[in-house]
């Protein structure tokens, strides 16, 4: 089975990059992996930053909603840019105001220049998000789901390779050097971008050029059709699992489980490695079938949160880790399912808006799973992230079939 799927594969990479496209998708693709696998840096070193400034678990909750709900926010003015003045200048926009952020990071004081370098650098990713999608839908107008879902194996490669690192790095070094370890890549990609993404044309029409209450009035229209509020309705249920999942994983390994830091980074880091095979697995199946299909995978996920409470052998820990790599399947088909169904001359701003009430609605739930932990429910909140896992599988089953 696998030898006649594997030269249908090879096909679509070498489409990918042909007529000139592979460096463009390479240099997207390290931004994204680049900025994600750096914002996922937090949950490792999240029990160093406890010690360093003295925070309970709700107020490291506090900390990664903060971060989280800043990406939320850079999310609306990263597509305002990029309809208006071109994804190559946004995306390096990003790039600088990301890696300046780490700065900040690196050589806070106190609790509040944390809180506020934190902010900066969740703002600045979130900034990138909206440019990526549009940059490679331009580049991409066919094949696009499976050159998103390409796309996204680059922040599971960031976010398996760089908390590893920077957990290895903080144990010898302390923790601002596994935050620091990051700042010379985002100059680099930065150069990137500007030298491979294609300058936007002069001509290119657009419904946000100016900002009006007629343009308000007709994005949020487009914004109301059935598809799109559902598939709001699954990357909101979709990402507040994730993110109260991934904020607290490693603390939990370490302070549940008994495991040290280091093996409780690399478990972390192969979590990542399983969501880099389902992102272009998912993608595939969203191009090849639709994407009702690409919540299948998932039942894996709410196995593995069903029973993390009740394991603590390191091989369990490991097999759990994997399988819980399929719960970003919703990811790929579902943002891609949502592009598609809105408008070309609103694509930027409409996913821009509907990215930010995602991400600001499940910006919350890292807060409320700190404070529930904090209170000794820590095992029984991966229960109830199961439970919402099971209704994340349902809504993603009745979205509506559209053309995209």
């Amino acid at each position: 089975m696998c030898s006649r799927y594997l030269p249908s594969v090879a096909s679509q990479l070498r489409h990918l990059a042909s007529e000139g496209r592979g460096p463009i998708l390479l240099a997207i693709a390290a931004g994204w992996g680049l900025t994600i696998g750096t914002r996922t840096i937090y949950p490792v070193l999240l029990p160093d930053l406890r010690v360093a400034y003295g925070l309970d678990l709700a107020t490291a909750g506090a900390l990664l909603t903060v971060l989280f709900a800043a990406y939320a926010l850079g999310q609306l003015p990263g597509g305002l840019f990029a309809d208006r003045i071109g994804e190559r200048k946004t995306l390096v926009a990003s790039m600088v105001l990301s890696g300046g952020s780490v700065v900040l990071i690196v050589v806070a004081g106190s609790p509040i220049a944390l809180f506020l370098a934190t902010a900066a650098f969740g703002f600045g990713v979130g900034f990138y998000a909206i440019a990526r999608f549009t940059a490679i839908a331009k580049v991409y107008p066919d094949g696009y789901g499976t050159a998103i879902g390409i796309t996204n194996v680059a922040p599971e490669i960031g976010q398996a390779a760089l908390p590893p690192i920077a957990g290895v790095i903080a144990v010898a070094l302390g923790w601002q050097f596994g935050f620091g370890v990051a700042i010379p890549a985002f100059v680099l990609v930065a150069i990137a971008l500007w030298v491979t993404v294609p300058v936007e044309s002069d001509d290119t029409g657009s419904a946000v050029d100016t900002v009006s209450v007629a343009t308000a009035r007709y994005v949020a229209g487009e914004l109301k059709n059935p598809p799109v509020l559902l598939a709001t309705l699954v990357l909101i249920v979709g990402f507040s699992i994730w993110q109260a999942f991934t904020g607290f994983y490693p603390t939990y390994l370490i302070e549940q489980k008994g495991v040290s830091p280091v093996i409780a980074s690399l478990l972390f880091g192969l979590y990542f490695v399983s969501t880099a095979i389902i992102h272009p697995v998912s993608g595939m199946i969203y191009d090849r079938l639709n994407v009702r299909y690409t919540a299948v995978p998932i039942v894996a996920s709410v196995l593995a949160l069903a029973a993390l409470p009740f394991v603590d052998h390191l091989w369990l820990l490991v097999a759990i880790s994997i399988l819980l790599g399929t719960l970003l399947s919703f990811e790929t088909a579902t943002e891609s399912y949502l592009v598609g169904a809105l408008p070309e001359d609103v694509e930027g701003t409409g996913f821009g808006i509907l990215r930010t009430l995602v991400f600001a609605a499940g910006a919350a739930s890292p807060i409320a799973f700190g404070a529930a932990a904090d209170r000794g429910f820590f095992d029984e909140t991966f229960l109830v992230l199961a439970v919402l896992t099971v209704v994340l599988i349902v809504l993603s089953s009745r979205l509506p079939l559209i053309d995209n």
